[in-house]
């Protein structure tokens, strides 16, 4: 594609991804209900929580700044806060896959 091959478009970055990542290593360290943290069970939680928030995107180290910001700002803190515990609870309950229990494996 010309576009791709013309422009470098590696430096576009959203950086409510590194946000939600972050985030969600936070929460995931005291969330003893969990049954699965597999690369699966985690992609979904940062996807939906994504999903659910304002994309902070930035294609240079001004966009970085004006982005750390933004995350200064409670109400995006808060919002990240809250999609990622949403995400989470949503994948505990219907995970897109089968979980393996200690039971099932020991048979």
């Amino acid at each position: 594609m010309p576009l791709l091959d013309d422009h470098d478009l590696e430096k576009l970055k959203n950086e409510a991804e590194n946000f939600v990542i972050m985030e969600l290593e936070r929460q995931l360290k005291d969330y003893s209900e969990l049954d699965c943290r597999c690369s699966e069970c985690v992609l979904d939680m940062a996807a939906i929580a994504l999903n659910s928030l304002n994309p902070l995107y930035r294609v240079s180290l001004l966009g970085s700044l004006y982005t750390a910001a933004a995350m200064d700002e409670n109400a995006y803190a808060s919002s990240v806060r809250d999609a990622v515990s949403t995400a989470i609870e949503k994948v505990r309950k219907n995970p897109g896959h089968d979980i393996k229990t200690e039971d099932a494996e020991s048979e």
